[in-house]
């Protein structure tokens, strides 16, 4: 079977603006990292990531490190301390998850925190249209990713030492509350179905969901695919992660089958293996044991206002001069949609 390559995947050389002493790093390494041996070398990772990721390779294994990238930052941006603890956590349960090696904050060492953990030999798919897959490859990748989500969200963070890794209860209200916020300090026009969700919405919310980790991005891009088989190895990218709603975790997910017009072709899916957003809910009922079916749509509605709120938010700091403006037109494009189709979602079933 044959894979393409992306251009996101895969290593090049170490960015100037991202270098590492490599020697100090070999030296801490050999300090902290049970087993490692052998001189290092560093690629950095291709992709997008606001953390820097490297490869670092010895002779014998290989291990990836991301750090907070060097320069001024917000206090609580970046924050590798809270992903190596997740991470950390989650490998004591039967999660797919790399292994964590070590959290190294002293500064002084490559310039920033950073954490070691393993490198795992597996492939990111870009497209969750799965448009070069075969059938029954495409069932197999979104079977499995239902499977992993469904398994992350049967983890008791009390069990696992997550207890204080995020506030308990009323995740969407908080979550509502954030994002109104956000967008009202962001607002560029008056948009009339956004102020009529900031008014429903928060006596409207969803019903209190057992205490969960939510991964806060999970997409196919951030989980890492076995390379012969169409199973899932690691779930990538813990940068959003805390406590919250794991239906608002899910339902954030499927987002996807809204907004990507391939997705939302039930025809497609059929054709392509895929199942539909219906099958894809129906699948992590089953799994995870939650009741989503009456308020599936409220939290569709809830995730279409967020995604308008962060659109928005971005559209602020274009404003305000502290944002590249280069999407600006396209993101100012996409606010009003997202709150019109939201409010329509609230029009129809409530």
């Amino acid at each position: 079977m044959e894979f393409k390559e992306n251009e996101n995947t895969g290593t090049m050389q170490v960015l100037e603006k991202h270098a590492i002493d490599s020697a100090a790093l070999q030296e801490y390494m050999q300090a902290n990292v049970i087993g490692f041996d052998g001189k290092i070398s560093i690629e950095e990772f291709k992709g997008g990531q606001s953390n820097p990721t490297y490869k670092v390779v010895t002779p014998s294994k290989s291990y990836v490190l991301r750090r907070k990238p060097p320069g001024k930052l917000l206090k609580s941006a970046h924050a590798v301390d809270r992903e190596y603890r997740v991470i950390t956590a989650l490998n004591q349960t039967d999660v797919p998850v790399p292994t964590s090696y070590a959290l190294c904050e002293d500064e002084s060492i490559i310039g920033t925190a950073f954490y070691l953990m393993e490198y795992m030999d597996g492939r990111v798919l870009w497209d969750p249209s799965m448009n070069d897959h075969s059938k029954e490859e495409s069932y197999g990748v979104y079977s499995s990713m239902n499977s992993t989500m469904a398994s992350l969200h049967s983890v008791d963070p009390y069990e696992i030492g997550l207890e204080t890794f995020g506030k308990p209860g009323n995740y969407v209200g908080r979550q509502v509350s954030i994002w109104t916020k956000q967008y009202q300090d962001s607002e560029t026009e008056e948009i009339e179905d956004m102020n009529k969700l900031i008014e429903w919405l928060p006596d409207n919310l969803p019903s209190d969901k057992p205490l969960r980790i939510v991964h806060g991005d999970f997409s196919l891009t951030n989980l890492m695919i076995h390379k012969e088989k169409p199973d899932v190895i690691a779930i990538l990218d813990w940068e959003l992660s805390t406590l919250g709603d794991p239906c608002a975790d899910f339902s954030y997910h499927c987002m996807q089958y809204r907004l990507n017009p391939l997705l939302a072709d039930e025809n497609y899916c059929k054709e392509k293996g895929i199942p539909t957003e219906k099958e894809y809910v129906s699948m992590y009922i089953e799994k995870s044991g939650f009741d989503l079916e009456k308020e599936w749509e409220l939290y569709m509605a809830y995730n279409l206002f967020k995604s308008a709120g962060i659109l928005q938010g971005i559209l602020g700091r274009v404003r305000d001069g502290t944002a590249a403006n280069e999407n600006a037109e396209v993101m100012r494009a996409r606010v009003r949609p997202l709150a019109e189709g939201a409010w329509k979602l609230i029009e129809d079933n409530f």
